[in-house]
């Protein structure tokens, strides 16, 4: 027996060795110096051992008293906090926004007061309905939160990527997030509104059409965060000095300009990189191509409210860049990345009511609602009142409050007086002409649970945004809701959201019931005001007609085999670069190939890990003694299928025109499937590339020998 402890000791200390590569007792505080900080509890204690629990004997039972092991699990047990009940899966980042000129004559916050002033924020980007493991590329909205650390405290502009909203009142929101959540009963879908519960929802709350017009759109599956806009969803007031009030909307526009993903892309993604987005704004950070967007305003007086078409209250509405011109008055620069996800992403608490002397609230319902609701929010997720002691909910100006104890509580009152006003003449105090004045708006009216009159037209506005889109994104309205209706089991949810579409557009509403397949064609829905036909398309709803008409911030995946082109694929990617996007190689085993010149090309991606999906156009670079051996594989071909069927730019060299042919291409040629020319010409064939999608492909594509 003593033997075999012998033995066991002997493996126990190489097993030991091996793992810290430090043997015993001093040579501990030596590796430290030598580069490494020493290991402690959260105490302070240094730490000899991080790899054994103490016990009695190497085989014998755990010892209690083993004080380190008892608060390494005991945090690790703790780790988690519960996740946001929506807006679960989020990712965020540093910047800055920096103000472009005074806008003093509206608002007297300090931000808005000196030109080229910057001042600290982070962002929060996020899905509303998955769990914080859903995937990135989801159907749905997505979260578009900013934190301004202000020199008057935080704002916090928490807003989406979409202007509207389902719902008109905020005591609809457990049940429109109910609905689209998991059924309860079994558990799924998992961030996905096709089932029953939603649309059975949605149906019944006639409200909600303006929203499913959008959600049901290209909006509601962007590229990238860096390329959707923002929204503060709401209208607000700007309050000057002399207490005088301007309504505002806040808007987001992207540098990049818009871009979204074919469902079928989305679909691809999510199953190639889950982490799509995330990768996408950690990757543009880190190699210095800093996410912007211009913070734009609508700005009008309460003439303009009275007089507009629709109630400015009312959140599922929106008023037309057309009809109220943006104006930009500054810039959100994303250029840090979270030095630890948890401590700052995860942690990040918003609230609506975070706002600084010169903004204040309207009336409307849902964002009264949201005021209210957003702290209970943060204590329950965050364990306690003090979550503005987290460095990244702090503000960054000086701040004084006799606010003290509760659960980690970081900072308390110093001194005798934790109260005022007192005799001690100690503390902060208040400061009438400095401080927070909310606006002094007169009301009068009824205590009453009850909708105003002036919120009740819930279809002019959702047929406005739709034929404010192109053809393309109309029929891709059609197929959302056909998909999404389609897993919906019971027939009569079906024909309800049908006789909606009735009122909204009669040529959709047809379209879609005849790809369900209803036997009949219901009635429009009853509606308490009829679908205005006056209202003009407004070109600023549609993504393609805002489109970036450049390459700059994409991605060109470029597909090579051993023996490709040298002087092709260098001057290929220096075009590329010159319209700052980038490249990535794709090749057919990890490592990569051997150019025609005998030098490496290194691969980013091998091609069963680098489908066409991760990239806005692909180019297909091979070699006549490679290209049979690159036709036999079937992500090959399924790389060239799918781009063409996203109807992307697709390069290629005369090495490559058999895999084209043998991928079902080659007979459907168009101006997007390009012959790339010699070196001098590929700038050119960039250039098309900021057109990013050859949409006029996508009703006639056929692919007859693509899975052969």
């Amino acid at each position: 027996m003593a033997k075999t402890t012998s033995k066991t000791n002997s493996n126990t200390a190489k097993i030991h060795d091996q793992s810290l590569h430090i043997g015993k007792g001093g040579e501990l505080h030596q590796f430290a110096e030598d580069g490494f900080s020493t290991l402690t509890t959260a105490q302070g204690a240094p730490v000899a051992d991080d790899q054994n629990t103490l016990r009695v004997g190497p085989r014998g039972p755990a010892l209690i008293e083993d004080f380190h092991f008892r608060e390494k699990i005991f945090h690790f047990d703790h780790e988690r906090i519960p996740e946001r009940v929506v807006h679960a899966r989020g990712y965020g980042a540093h910047g800055f926004f920096e103000t472009y000129e005074s806008l003093a004559a509206y608002t007297r916050a300090d931000i808005f007061q000196r030109p080229g002033e910057k001042t600290p924020a982070f962002v929060r980007f996020s899905t509303v309905a998955g769990s914080k493991g859903s995937f990135d590329l989801a159907r749905d909205v997505r979260g578009f939160a900013v934190k301004m650390y202000t020199k008057e405290g935080n704002w916090d502009l928490v807003g989406n990527n979409i202007p509207v909203f389902f719902i008109q009142d905020a005591i609809k929101f457990p049940d429109i997030v109910h609905s689209v959540k998991p059924e309860p009963d079994r558990g799924f879908p998992q961030a996905q509104s096709a089932h029953d519960n939603f649309w059975d929802f949605i149906s019944l709350t006639p409200e909600s059409m303006h929203m499913i017009m959008w959600v049901m759109s290209d909006r509601a599956i962007p590229r990238s965060f860096r390329f959707m806009e923002g929204f503060g969803v709401h209208t607000f007031r700007f309050v000057n000095a002399k207490d005088q009030s301007t309504f505002v909307k806040f808007h987001w526009k992207p540098k990049l300009g818009l871009q979204s993903v074919a469902w079928n892309e989305a679909v691809k993604i999510n199953g190639a990189d889950p982490d799509f987005h995330r990768r996408d704004l950690w990757q543009s950070i880190q190699s210095g191509s800093y996410p912007e967007w211009e913070l734009c305003v609508q700005l009008f007086d309460q003439d303009f409210a009275d007089n507009f078409d629709f109630d400015i209250l009312d959140p599922t509405k929106i008023i037309p860049e057309e009809v109220l011109p943006v104006q930009a008055i500054g810039r959100l620069v994303l250029d840090r990345m979270p030095d630890n996800f948890f401590a700052e992403t995860e942690q990040v608490a918003f609230m609506t009511q975070n706002v600084p002397p010169g903004i204040d609230f309207s009336n409307d319902p849902l964002l009264q609602g949201r005021n209210f609701s957003y702290l209970d929010t943060q204590l329950k997720r965050l364990g306690g009142p003090n979550f503005t002691h987290l460095p990244i909910n702090a503000p960054k100006c000086p701040f004084a409050h006799f606010q003290q104890d509760g659960h980690m509580a970081m900072h308390n009152p110093v001194g005798r007086v934790n109260y005022q006003p007192n005799s001690h003449n100690d503390g902060p105090r208040e400061t009438p002409v400095e401080g927070y004045r909310h606006f002094p708006a007169e009301e009068q009216g009824s205590k009453v649970r009850m909708r105003a009159e002036s919120f009740a037209d819930h279809y002019s506005q959702a047929r406005q945004f739709y034929i404010s889109q192109t053809p393309p994104e109309q029929r891709h309205i059609a197929m959302a809701l056909t998909f999404e209706l389609s897993k919906v089991e019971i027939p009569v949810i079906r024909e309800r959201m049908v006789s909606h579409l009735l009122n909204i557009d009669e040529t959709l509403a047809t379209t879609v019931a005849q790809k369900l397949g209803l036997k009949g064609m219901p009635g429009p829905a009853a509606a308490a005001i009829p679908t205005r036909q006056d209202l003009q398309p407004s070109p600023a709803l549609s993504i393609v007609e805002r489109g970036p008409q450049r390459f700059e911030g994409r991605k060109l995946g470029i597909l090579v085999t051993d023996g490709v082109d040298t002087k092709l694929l260098k001057g290929l990617t220096q075009a590329v670069q010159n319209e700052k996007a980038v490249v990535e190689i794709v090749a057919p085993k990890v490592g990569g190939v051997t150019a025609s010149d005998g030098s490496w090309v290194e691969a980013h991606h091998m091609i069963d890990g680098g489908p066409s999906v991760l990239f806005d156009a692909v180019a297909i670079l091979s070699s006549q003694q490679a290209i049979d051996d690159l036709m036999k594989e079937a992500t090959a071909r399924d790389f060239v299928t799918d781009a063409f069927q996203h109807c992307k730019f697709i390069g290629y060299d005369q090495s490559a025109l058999p895999l084209l042919e043998k991928a079902g291409v080659a007979d459907a040629f168009d101006e997007g499937v390009v012959a790339l020319p010699g070196e001098d010409g590929l700038s050119a064939f960039v250039s098309q590339l900021g057109k990013l999608r050859v949409w006029g492909r996508e009703p006639s594509i056929k692919l007859g020998k693509a899975s052969s």
